[in-house]
């Protein structure tokens, strides 16, 4: 019997790739699993990953360069098929959603994810912050009993609307708005798990893509 490898691939345009990389490989050394991570560039394609991270930085550019390579097309269709499993942080998040308020600057979405998303709206670099979030919506897959998370957002935007029906809200902020949601395949948050030094919602993630490798 042939041991089954999954492949993890992080859009290497802007936003912590190797950050993302090194916490994949972390994850896949814990839980002793066969695996590739490998930087996805704009030229390559995705056709061998089971699931994809698409990392912060600014939207807008890594919009428009995901449109003119054809991966957001790639990307979308792959979602939508369930054969892709996806993860989006900060800006990633924001590529996610069906929606966004002010879209000024047409930012071309995936539109895979029934939410409302404003960019930037806790505030620019200088109001970056810290804050322990209660995961414990996900722990009992998870190694690690303790439910509060470290999570670190940067000019982090935030999800202003989301349809209850469709997706689970795993996590909130002090305010109470939903700062990690799930929908089927694809797993949006608002802040940075790459940054925190604490591999558990990778880890989380990497469960989502065994489930639907399995499918």
């Amino acid at each position: 019997m042939v041991k089954e490898i999954l492949s993890i691939g992080v859009i290497g345009i802007q936003g912590a790739v190797s950050e993302h990389v090194d916490v994949m490989k972390q994850v896949f050394s814990l839980l002793q699993l066969d695996g590739t991570i490998r930087v996805i560039k704009p030229s390559d394609s995705i056709d061998d990953c089971d699931g994809l991270i698409l990392p912060g930085g600014e939207s807008t550019t890594i919009s428009r360069i995901l449109y003119s390579s054809g991966l957001l097309f790639d990307i979308k269709q792959r979602v939508m098929e369930k054969s892709l499993v996806i993860m989006g942080t900060c800006a990633g998040c924001i590529l996610l959603a069906n929606d966004l308020v002010d879209n000024t600057k047409n930012i071309e979405l995936l539109q895979v994810m029934s939410m409302k998303v404003k960019r930037n709206a806790y505030g620019g670099q200088k109001e970056s912050f810290e804050q322990f979030l209660d995961i414990s919506s996900i722990n009992p897959s998870l190694n690690n009993p303790n439910p509060l998370f470290p999570a670190v957002f940067i000019r982090a935007p935030i999800i202003e609307q989301v349809d209850e029906e469709q997706m689970n809200v795993l996590a909130y902020d002090s305010f109470q708005r939903p700062v990690m949601v799930k929908q089927d395949n694809c797993l949006a948050l608002t802040f940075h798990p790459e940054l925190s030094g604490d591999i558990r919602i990778h880890q989380y993630f990497l469960s989502i893509v065994e489930k639907f490798k399995k499918m």
